[in-house]
C-alpha cells in the first residue's frame, strides 16, 4: 500500500527537518480534493483531479492510491468518467492515510506511540 522506500528518498530529498513540513502540505491538499470527490464529485474535473492525486500519491509513496489514481484517469481520459470507481478511491486513500500516520513515525523525527 505504501511505498516506503519511496517516502525514504523523499524524505532524504527535502531533508528531515522539512519533511514533516511536506507531509502536512501533502495531507491538506490531497484531503481537500478527496473531500471534494467524497461529497460532490465533478465528471468534468475527474481526468484532472485524478492527475494531480495520482502525482501527489506517487511522490509520497501512497503506491496503491497512486496506481488507482492513474487508472482512473486514464478512463476519465477515454470519456469513462462515470465508470470510475470514486468510491473505492476515495476508501483506498483513507487507509493508506491511516497506514502512512500509524507508521510513520521513524520517517518523521517522531518516537513510536
Amino acid at each position: 500500500m505504501i511505498d516506503w522506500a519511496r517516502a525514504r528518498r523523499l524524505r532524504d530529498e527535502v531533508g528531515s527537518d522539512d519533511f514533516g513540513d511536506v507531509v502536512e502540505l501533502f495531507l491538506e491538499e490531497v484531503d481537500a480534493v478527496v473531500g471534494r470527490l467524497r461529497t460532490e464529485p465533478d465528471p468534468a474535473r475527474l481526468e484532472s483531479d485524478l492527475h494531480f492525486l495520482k502525482g501527489s500519491a506517487l511522490n509520497l509513496g501512497f503506491a496503491a492510491f497512486g496506481a488507482l489514481c492513474h487508472a482512473g484517469e486514464q478512463r476519465a481520459a477515454a470519456g469513462e468518467a462515470a465508470a470510475v470507481d470514486v468510491a473505492g478511491l476515495v476508501a483506498v486513500y483513507d487507509r493508506s492515510r491511516a497506514v502512512f500516520l500509524a507508521e510513520a513515525d521513524d520517517l518523521l523525527g517522531r518516537a513510536a506511540a
